[in-house]
């Protein structure tokens, strides 16, 4: 299963949000709204020739299929979201979003894509809206989402190129969107693969808990920026993960929080850490298995990396970096923050 709730991904949310649309001010001083919808996607199609799972819709095997990503463009695709959100999110209807606020968001100019088999059903979509942060129109990148048999296809990375070419088509520079930072997965994802860097951690930012299966244990985010046309990013979806440096970095930190061999998480003197000018936090690589075995051990989690995260941005640190499994396959994973603004890091990058 992969999930991007804010996507963003993760990117992804169970609440409903309204849409603004925004596009560039013309020389009369007037925003008027500029989007164009109908991109190709530019790579060739998927074909899935060795999957041996079934398909969770009709019960046959997944052979040979390709997979198109594209505009989500008439009510009948817009129809096939809920589907999907239901099951990636095991959502209850009344937080799906609404198929007459979908089709009005894909009327009003903003991004839909999706991913579709030959017989033209969504198995993976993404949606984002536009809205403004920092004096500028941006992207946010509201939901990702892709079935569980397709996982492995590398649609969430798919998705989210296609997402950034209608951004940068019509002159939008940056995008948005939020994850659960004890997610492990996500936070790979979108650090390592996507280039975001985040300096807003939201407590809560759904309520206590959603009707998902998988947000039992409150619902905090991380806000991330994902700065479109950036040499970090670029670099990042060449492939530039910049692993080895985010390792030799975090090996000279001691953590604010820590993976204690018992699986509990150990705090850090806070004074002491954040005199450097870089931390790091670290977290279980599997938190839903934590949730699963232990609701109070993943509550522990939950209530130190928060306490950790509110505290670094506080103190002016940047969520820069992740790596996942510092300590073998198995092991926690790890955030390094380091001291300065967004925008001076964007500015770097």
């Amino acid at each position: 299963m992969v999930w991007m709730r804010g996507t963003g991904c993760g990117d992804c949310s169970f609440v409903r949000t309204p849409c603004l649309a925004w596009g560039g001010v013309d020389r009369y001083g007037v925003f008027r709204l500029h989007f164009v919808i109908g991109f190709a996607d530019n790579k060739a199609p998927l074909k899935m020739t060795e999957l041996k799972k079934h398909d969770q819709t009709d019960g046959r095997n997944i052979a040979s299929r390709e997979i198109r990503i594209r505009d989500v463009q008439s009510i009948e695709d817009l129809t096939q979201l809920k589907a999907v959100e239901k099951e990636v999110w095991g959502l209850a209807d009344e937080d799906v979003l609404p198929l007459t606020l979908a089709i009005a968001c894909r009327a009003a100019g903003n991004i839909f894509v999706g991913a579709f088999d030959d017989k033209n059903r969504l198995v993976g979509f993404a949606f984002g809206f536009m809205g403004r942060e920092h004096g500028t129109t941006i992207i946010h990148s509201h939901m990702l989402a892709v079935l569980d048999a397709y996982r492995h296809l590398d649609l969430g990375s798919r998705l989210k190129q296609a997402q950034r070419e209608r951004a940068l088509a019509v002159g939008i520079r940056e995008m948005t969107w939020t994850f659960d930072p004890l997610q492990s997965r996500n936070a790979h994802f979108n650090f390592s693969k996507l280039g975001v860097i985040s300096e807003t951690y939201k407590v809560d930012f759904y309520g206590a808990e959603t009707s998902s299966l998988l947000h039992r244990n409150g619902t905090d985010r991380l806000w991330v920026r994902w700065a479109l046309d950036s040499r970090r990013v670029r670099d990042r979806l060449a492939g530039k993960d910049g692993r080895a440096e985010t390792l030799d970095g975090l090996r000279l930190l001691a953590p604010l929080v820590r993976f204690d061999p018992s699986g509990k998480p150990g705090r850090a003197d806070l004074a002491e850490a954040l005199g450097r000018e870089r931390v790091s936090i670290e977290i279980p690589g599997e938190i839903l298995e934590v949730e699963r075995a232990d609701a109070g051990l993943a509550r522990e989690w939950r209530e130190a990396t928060r306490w950790a995260f509110l505290a670094a941005m506080n103190a002016g640190f940047v969520v820069a970096e992740f790596c996942r499994s510092i300590r073998g396959q198995q092991g926690p994973g790890a955030y390094l923050l380091q001291r300065g603004t967004a925008q001076e890091f964007i500015s770097e990058i």
